[in-house]
């Protein structure tokens, strides 16, 4: 006990679970805004970067796939609506041209597509094509070569943008966002003693049966700080070690784990006292890295 008092100083008090609760009562912390939030939003706007709108552009795919999904499913259901009203309308201008929307009573005259007469029996010709449901009241015929070439472009048109976007939409389904709900981290760290040393200890849990595969966790401290040369970094990131030279980073998330940081002379909270580090600015950022076992998707969770 003296050792760790003349080593950590006067503010620290050693936690024994055997005995009663420690004497001193916790200081009400004021709310203030997170670099990273509970859930593992970064709170992190860029700005003068010239030319970013175009840049997101240049990866359009996973532009959308980041998109929140009333965006997704508005350019979903706006692309199909304008691709088959487009396509509709080249069909009835194809009708228009050769002159089949007046001679649907003669006989012997053979049209480019049966049963084609105005604008809405070109979209239900559409349709059915483009839906392969083919109930055979409307067919292209041998004699429209401009309607043949319609078609193939409607066919590759049609699977670009079905592979595009249904695409898009299975993996946004895909992504394991969701998969942090059921990852439960304590809602405070604490700092007490473990072997013999004094540790930064917190816990973390999975609620799901179906494992993480590889799970691996890790810890930033997120602080601002002045080098030696007089440079001010807003952001400084220093690693916490939870355990990455013994292995013990590497989980097994059957049951709850209490995952352990050793406050030793590398450790960016050795210098610091009770009372600085309470009113220190620093965030502690927890990496939980694996592989969903039931997707197979590799994962991350902040």
């Amino acid at each position: 006990m003296a050792a760790l008092r003349r080593k950590f100083g006067e503010d620290y008090q050693v936690v024994n679970t055997t005995n009663r609760a420690p004497s001193f009562s916790a200081q009400v912390k004021k709310k203030r805004q997170r670099f990273v939030e509970k859930n593992g939003r970064c709170n992190v706007q860029h700005g003068n970067l010239g030319g970013e709108t175009s840049r997101y552009l240049s990866d359009l795919f996973t532009t959308l796939v980041d998109l929140k999904w009333r965006w997704n499913l508005l350019i979903f259901i706006l692309t199909y609506t304008v691709a088959w009203l487009v396509m509709a309308s080249m069909w009835w201008i194809i009708a228009y041209i050769r002159g089949d929307l007046y001679r649907r009573h003669d006989a012997s005259y053979t049209p480019c597509v049966a049963n084609v007469y105005n604008f809405p029996s070109a979209f239900l010709f559409f349709i059915e094509t483009e839906a392969t449901i083919g109930y055979g009241h409307r067919y292209i015929t041998e004699k429209c070569p401009e309607g043949i070439i319609l078609f193939l472009f409607q066919s590759l048109l049609g699977s670009i943008v079905d592979a595009f976007l249904i695409g898009c939409m299975f993996i946004k389904m895909s992504q394991p966002k969701k998969r942090a709900e059921t990852l439960m981290f304590s809602q405070d760290a604490v700092i007490s003693q473990r072997d013999g040393k004094l540790c930064l200890m917190f816990r973390v849990g999975n609620l799901r049966n179906s494992h993480m595969v590889s799970a691996q966790i890790r810890c930033k401290v997120i602080k601002s700080r002045q080098t030696p040369e007089g440079e001010f970094l807003p952001l400084d990131q220093c690693e916490l070690d939870v355990g990455f030279g013994t292995g013990a980073d590497q989980l097994f998330l059957v049951s709850p784990l209490t995952i352990c940081h050793e406050i030793n002379t590398k450790s960016p909270f050795f210098d610091l006292s009770q009372r600085s580090l309470t009113n220190e600015q620093f965030e502690i950022v927890v990496i939980l890295e694996g592989i969903v076992e039931t997707t197979g998707e590799p994962s991350c969770f902040m």
